[in-house]
C-alpha cells in the first residue's frame, strides 16, 4: 500500500535507537542508515528542520507474526525504559482476532506491534496508521479525490473515522484532537502519468501543491510529485522506475 511513510523527529540520536530496537525485535532489519536518515522498507525517519516540523500524535503500527511476538516487543521496549502506551492484549473494538502492544516514541507518537487474523504478506513493516484529523469531511473530499489514481479506495466508515485501503493493508482518519502533524505518507504509482494525474486532480480540486510532478535526487528514476491534506500533510505519488 505504502512506497513509504516518513516521519521527521526532534532528536534523532533518541529516535533512531529507539525504531531500530523496535523493528528489530520483530525481525525486520534496517534497510538503509546514515546516521540521521533511517530506512525499513516502507517506513523511514529523519531529522525535522525545527520544532515546527516534528511528526506528534500519529499512531503507526507494526506486523508482528504471532500474539507471543507481540508480547515480547512490549516487554522489551518498556524494559528498555520507553514509556507504556497499552499493554498487550485483544483489542476486541477493533475486530475479533486483534492483539496488540502499545509505547510511545521519543516524541510521543503512539506505536504499537499488532498481530491479528488478517493476510500480511509482502515485505511491508506497517500494518497501519491512525491519523488524527481537523475535519473528517474535509479529508474525506481529499481521500475521495486522490486515492482513487494510485489503486486505493475509501470506505469502513465508523462514526468519527473513516479508513484507506488497498489490497492488505489500510490506514484510519479519525476526527481527535490533538491532530496529527507533520506525517509524509508515499504511495506508489506504476508509470510517471500516474504521478502526473495525482497532482493534477488534487491541484485541480484545489488542494495545495507542494511540489509538481518531476525527477527528484533521491535515486535515477524517482519521479515524485506531492500535495498537502487538509491538515497539511505531505502526500505524494511515486514512480521509481525501476
Amino acid at each position: 500500500m505504502f512506497d513509504h511513510v516518513t516521519i521527521r523527529v526532534s532528536d534523532v540520536d533518541a529516535s533512531g535507537p529507539f525504531y531500530e530496537l523496535a523493528l528489530s525485535t520483530l525481525g525486520f532489519d534496517e534497510q538503509a542508515t546514515d546516521g540521521t536518515f533511517f530506512e525499513w522498507e516502507d517506513f523511514s525517519l529523519s531529522p525535522a528542520e525545527d520544532e515546527t516540523k516534528v511528526t506528534r500524535n500519529l499512531h503507526v503500527a507494526f506486523v508482528a507474526q504471532s500474539r507471543e511476538a507481540v508480547d515480547e516487543w512490549w516487554q522489551t521496549m518498556t524494559g528498555a525504559g520507553h514509556r507504556d502506551d497499552g499493554e498487550p492484549g485483544p483489542r476486541p473494538q477493533y475486530s475479533e482476532d486483534y492483539y496488540g502492544g502499545f509505547v510511545l516514541d521519543p516524541d510521543g507518537n503512539s506505536v504499537e506491534a499488532v498481530h491479528g487474523g488478517w493476510p500480511r504478506g509482502g515485505e511491508n513493516r506497517i500494518d497501519h496508521l491512525w491519523i488524527r484529523v481537523s475535519d473528517l469531511d474535509a479529508q474525506r473530499r481529499f481521500w475521495e479525490t486522490v486515492a482513487p489514481v494510485v489503486g486505493l479506495r475509501v470506505g469502513w466508515e465508523r462514526p468519527q473515522r473513516f479508513h484507506v485501503a488497498g489490497s492488505e493493508r489500510q490506514f484510519a482518519l479519525v476526527r481527535e484532537d490533538p491532530t496529527t502533524e507533520n506525517v509524509h505518507l508515499a504511495f506508489p504509482a506504476p508509470d510517471n502519468a500516474i504521478v502526473e494525474e495525482f497532482h493534477r486532480v488534487a491541484v485541480a480540486a484545489c488542494y495545495r501543491d507542494n511540489g509538481g510532478p518531476g525527477e527528484r535526487d533521491y535515486h535515477p528514476g524517482y519521479y515524485g510529485a506531492f500535495v498537502l491534506d487538509p491538515d497539511g500533510n505531505n502526500v505524494e505519488a511515486v514512480c521509481h522506475n525501476r
